[in-house]
């Protein structure tokens, strides 16, 4: 069943995609600040992200973007390793100037506990200093789970 599932959606990203006029493509990469509170403990941590995305437009102000990045970072034994998934709605407010918003999953790769997991709520910008280089700092805030986990990214990209 699930890969009935998994091979519908993938079939319908895939003409999403295809009816799509202004399509892109990318890399991004950076430095992330890690933060994790649960119980009254918390610890911050710094480590960095890679991953890719693409950027399908919906018209001249509105874009949407979907990725999946890996993220690392470890402190005292403490290990972050996640893959997330952010699909973020962009507005652009200026030509080289863009808003950014929406939800993450992120999905542990260190945990032992059975609900590896969680949402975030991502808030961002994003300039363009050439058509295809850009910077993006984005702020990921833990919205579930018991161990309440952000990040703050401060990446740069490359649109194809």
């Amino acid at each position: 069943m699930k890969k009935i599932i998994f091979i519908a959606v993938a079939l319908l990203a895939f003409g999403f995609a295809n009816a799509q006029d202004d399509m892109s493509f990318g890399v991004k990469g950076g430095v992330d600040f890690v933060s994790a509170k649960a119980d009254g403990a918390s610890v911050s941590t710094t480590g960095f992200f890679v991953g890719g995305f693409a950027e399908f437009g919906i018209n001249d102000q509105f874009s949407l973007q979907p990725g999946l990045n890996y993220h690392t970072a470890s402190k005292e034994g403490v290990n972050f390793t996640y893959l997330s998934i952010p699909v973020l709605v962009r507005y652009a407010i200026a030509e080289k100037f863009k808003l950014m918003a929406g939800p993450s999953l992120y999905y542990s790769l260190e945990s032992d506990d059975d609900d590896k997991t969680r949402f975030n709520l991502d808030i961002g910008a994003a300039y363009e200093i050439t058509e295809n280089f850009f910077v993006e700092p984005r702020y990921s805030v833990g919205a579930t789970g018991d161990v309440k986990v952000s990040h703050f990214l401060l990446g740069v990209g490359y649109k194809f």
